[in-house]
């Protein structure tokens, strides 16, 4: 399975292993979605983090242009599903990101309450751009919610990666610790915050969230029937593949 589970006391670590950098694919996506619907309903604090060296590389875009334009759809919807699954999952949810954290990778620790990032080589950013292809709506409105307006617009529209101290100074994450601490802060943390009250903090974490979902129920449907047009496009199935091309030639 592509979600790992173990506890840490009254905290539940959920672990991404895709191997080798976590692309996010179909299976991957509705079994993310639906380890936390599983855990909804006693809803225990929970940690995001994964295996490998990545958190997350973003999408796998070998599959993408590979598979039927079917696929494709099936792709956003359960991407859409399992952002909302993060961001609406009802208790602390930290992102203990273990590397980069790139794309849609981001947006899953985007959506998380914390994101503590282990020191090193990583890089962290919204590359979608880059690559040609469009957001869906909540990606952007949850990066928005997690780093402002601002800086959202900095991510998303410049397009670029940013190394560790950049990624902390800029506020794209909020802490970074050696790598061989990052779960045990993490799960610190998510105890810490379950500890104040769950249900306290999940009336606080809901009102925070009131502008997004006022967003996205005005935009997505529309925003949303563009995306996935312009995703299943042949012009965009192109620039995926120069850019797949592209990073081959220079590696």
């Amino acid at each position: 399975m592509p979600i790992e589970r173990e506890t840490h006391g009254e905290v539940v670590l959920l672990r991404m292993n895709r191997a080798p950098v976590n692309a996010l694919d179909l299976e991957l996506l509705s079994d993310l979605v639906s380890a936390l619907d599983g855990l909804s309903g006693a809803a225990p604090p929970v940690v995001l983090t994964a295996a490998g060296r990545s958190f997350s590389a973003g999408v796998d875009l070998r599959r993408i242009t590979g598979s039927p334009v079917d696929y494709t759809g099936e792709f956003l919807a359960a991407l859409t599903a399992a952002f909302r699954a993060v961001f609406q999952y009802p208790a602390p949810m930290i992102a203990a990101i273990n590397g980069h954290a790139i794309a849609g990778g981001y947006v899953l620790a985007a959506a998380c309450d914390q994101r503590v990032l282990a020191d090193g080589g990583a890089r962290v950013g919204l590359s979608e751009l880059r690559v040609g292809v469009p957001f869906p709506t909540e990606a952007i409105e949850i990066v928005r919610h997690a780093v402002g307006t601002s800086s959202a617009a900095e991510l998303a529209l410049g397009a670029e990666l940013y190394d560790v101290p950049s990624a902390l100074r800029k506020g794209f994450v909020d802490e970074v610790v050696p790598a061989e601490q990052l779960v045990e802060t993490a799960v610190r943390h998510a105890q810490v915050r379950w500890e104040r009250g769950p249900q306290a903090y999940l009336l606080a974490k809901r009102q925070l969230q009131h502008p997004v979902w006022e967003n996205i129920s005005r935009s997505a449907a529309t925003e949303d029937a563009v995306v996935r047009a312009l995703w299943s496009s042949t012009d965009t199935r192109d620039r995926i593949q120069k850019f797949m091309a592209s990073v081959s030639d220079s590696t």
